[in-house]
């Protein structure tokens, strides 16, 4: 039996969420009933200093009442050891469940008297639902399963969540406790199925300085940016600027400097130019390099370490590392473009040219597999540009060269550069 939190003037019992009050470990006035969000530790609304229920701001009171419960405690030896082998975590993630664990594990009630939610199947409780913490991890089962039924094997689910498969589970900060001790602890007492082999966390993404909030509209919403925007820009940026390991922030200015800076005037220039230049210079036919001399072989040699490198860092998650690597190599490709100046070789040695040219399109048919994962849409674009046949997924993960001879596409520009009245006019959208 648990003492669960009534709201007199509500007329019912409170979920965790809806109580708020004075965190007990770090002494945040906001601290909700399941979690304080300044400290990051897992609560109980019943240690809650000062609670008050958030919808009316009334003192609720602490009725008794039975539950089931996750009997975390007896996990706690085999977490213990299953966390010490996950050494690829980020340390955020690591050094929050080490706390959970060095702090002992409690036993945590899993049902609410609640009228939303899950019924729980037993005879007698019948009025009480399973909570939303526990059941919600599961959905990540039961989608999978669903999925499964849905492509005609309903065994296909066992691929991903029985046999050797890594599963990755991409969550904020205030959830680390839940996926990797609460979820884990419930796939080792059911038996037989995949931990999870990542739980990559963020930090919080503020925007213009001060913390999200939808209730206030200090938010960005993406149904809203799409109306105005390409997608690409906004997936370059987040990527670029992610909470990985700490706090950041999302500004209109910085997106606006980010998308002219960086994506139009290095690489949708770079692309811009070498295939504008092939259209008019070499009937927009990929001309034959020849020998190559070192600073042309340089440049494909980065493009395949580039590739590498990149894959890297998406398996590790690290994925401002794979978006800077990417534009790395666009700014080489642009320095190795502006040496060999092929608008000037080509003048008195079309061979010159074509070699700069050709370079520079095996450069742009990389950075369109590296920057894929980012800007799925542009490098769509760009891969029908340099005329591959098919899709860039049909492709993959591969360094492709174009082959000379080979037609090209229609080059199209890959963005679009914003004026500066764009960050006066959507700052001026938050917060109203």
């Amino acid at each position: 039996k648990v003492l669960q939190a009534y709201c007199p003037s509500c007329g019912r019992f409170l979920p965790d969420r809806y109580v708020m009050g004075v965190c007990p470990n770090c002494g945040s006035p906001n601290a909700r009933g399941d979690e304080c969000e300044a400290c990051g530790k897992p609560l109980d609304p019943v240690e809650l200093k000062e609670p008050r229920c958030f919808v009316c701001h009334g003192v609720p009171r602490f009725e008794e009442s039975e539950h089931f419960f996750l009997k975390l405690s007896a996990f706690q030896n085999e977490l213990n050891a299953w966390v010490s082998g996950m050494t690829h975590w980020r340390q955020n993630v690591i050094g929050a469940t080490r706390r959970f664990l060095n702090e002992g594990l409690k036993d945590r009630a899993i049902t609410r008297d609640i009228e939303w939610g899950i019924p729980v199947p037993v005879p007698g409780f019948e009025r009480k639902r399973i909570y939303v913490w526990f059941e919600a991890v599961i959905g990540y089962l039961s989608a999978t399963k669903e999925w499964a039924q849905r492509q005609g094997d309903p065994t296909l689910w066992e691929r991903y969540c029985k046999q050797d498969c890594r599963i990755y589970n991409f969550i904020g900060k205030d959830n680390i406790f839940f996926h990797t001790l609460s979820w884990p602890a419930t796939l080792m007492g059911y038996g037989g199925l995949n931990l999870p082999y990542d739980v990559p966390s963020n930090e919080f993404l503020n925007i213009q300085g001060q913390k999200l909030s939808t209730s206030r509209n200090w938010a960005v919403w993406v149904t809203d940016y799409l109306e105005r925007y390409d997608p690409d820009p906004l997936r370059y940026y987040l990527s670029a600027a992610m909470p990985e390991t700490q706090d950041s922030d999302f500004s209109w200015d910085k997106f606006v400097r980010r998308n002219n800076d960086e994506l139009v005037a290095t690489y949708g220039n770079l692309a811009h130019r070498v295939l504008t230049f092939t259209h008019r210079h070499f009937a927009g036919v990929v001309p034959d390099p020849g020998a190559l001399d070192p600073g042309s072989q340089q440049l494909l040699t980065d493009a395949e370490e580039a590739m590498a490198a990149v894959r890297d860092a998406l398996q590790r998650c690290s994925f401002k590392e794979g978006v800077r690597v990417a534009m790395g190599l666009a700014q080489k490709a642009n320095r190795y473009l502006d040496e060999q100046a092929p608008w000037k070789a080509v003048k008195e040695s079309r061979e010159a040219a074509g070699r700069a040219v050709y370079c520079v399109l095996c450069a742009l048919s990389a950075l369109s597999t590296v920057f894929a994962p980012y800007l799925p849409f542009t490098s769509e674009v760009l891969h029908q540009s340099l005329g591959f046949k098919g899709t860039l997924l049909e492709r993959g993960w591969r360094f492709v060269r174009p082959v000379p001879g080979q037609v090209l596409g229609e080059a199209k520009p890959l963005f679009v550069k914003l004026d500066e009245a764009v960050i006066e006019q959507e700052t001026a959208r938050l917060g109203t």
